[in-house]
């Protein structure tokens, strides 16, 4: 798939945890020593304009607004949604489990349109027309650039892989019915999206 904005079709997507402290200890968590990463499947990916449908296995479905980087020679940003079905997380934490199931539903990784990376970034989520979320990406425990350099020595970067950097304080549930809209920067990556059981 080729996102709007980017030339290259998406590969990775790459997800960082709890990057922002205060989104840390909203969750009840120490702050990272060093980033957390996990993975979101292509299939999780959402547009602007979509319907995110609630998993039936699933009583609490989070919001986390996030800053997303499309890795490759020149750098690109939008915003981006990170959905977390937050009981099935806290069920498979208790067990050792990874966070796939929790993270990588089908319309769990919702992107917006991307533009030039302008660093730092302001980010703001609403549900019915009400503020939950605002934050600045100055605010990152682990910078843009530090996050590019650990996930390509850990790992390997390629071009087009998506980098979601993590989400400030005020995540909380969507339900049926929402209405969820999501911005960088007042507006230069938009994201609108409707939720369905």
């Amino acid at each position: 798939m080729i996102l709007p904005g980017m030339s290259r079709p998406v590969g990775t997507i790459w997800c960082i945890g709890r990057n922002y402290a205060e989104h840390a200890k909203e969750l009840g968590h120490e702050v990272p020593a060093s980033p957390i990463v996990f993975l979101k499947p292509a299939s999780s990916l959402l547009l602007d304009g979509g319907i995110l449908r609630l998993p039936p296995d699933s009583q609490r479905v989070d919001h986390e607004v996030e800053l997303v980087v499309a890795a490759g020679l020149s750098l690109m940003m939008a915003v981006g949604i990170d959905f977390t079905a937050r009981d099935l997380q806290e069920q498979d934490k208790k067990k050792g489990l990874p966070w796939t199931s929790a993270k990588g539903r089908p319309g769990f990784a919702a992107v917006g349109n991307f533009v030039p990376l302008a660093l730092p970034a302001d980010l703001e989520l609403s549900v019915n027309g009400a503020v939950r979320q605002r934050g600045n990406t100055k605010d990152m425990i682990f910078s843009v650039e530090k996050l590019i350099e650990h996930l390509d020595r850990t790992y390997g970067l390629s071009e087009g892989d998506l980098i979601f950097t993590g989400t400030p304080v005020g995540v909380a549930p969507v339900a049926a019915g929402a209405r969820v809209e999501a911005s960088v920067n007042g507006g230069e990556s938009r994201l609108r999206l409707s939720v369905a059981s």
